[in-house]
C-alpha cells in the first residue's frame, strides 16, 4: 500500500437514537469523536415496518399539499 493516501481509522462511539452507544472503528471524525444517529434500525420504517407515517420536521409535507394539493386527474365527460 502506498504510504499518505489512505485515510486514518481510528475507534469512536456511536449514539443510537433512544441513547444507547457502542464503540466501533471508522474513519469518522477523530479519535475519540461521537456519532449521534438521527435515523437508525430503531426508528427507521424499513426496519419498524411503520411506512405510512411521515416525519415533518421542517413542515415540507404540508407546504407540498398547501401548493400542489389542488392538482388532480380530471374526469373526462
Amino acid at each position: 500500500m502506498k504510504d499518505g493516501i489512505h485515510p486514518d481509522y481510528h475507534t469512536i462511539t456511536v449514539v443510537m437514537t433512544d441513547g444507547k452507544s457502542f464503540t466501533t472503528r471508522s474513519t469518522y471524525g477523530k479519535e475519540g469523536d461521537k456519532l449521534s444517529l438521527d435515523i437508525d434500525p430503531l426508528s427507521h420504517p424499513a426496519w419498524t415496518g411503520a411506512g405510512g407515517r411521515l416525519i415533518d420536521s421542517a413542515g415540507q409535507v404540508a407546504k407540498f399539499a398547501k401548493r400542489f394539493g389542488g392538482i388532480g386527474l380530471k374526469k373526462q365527460s
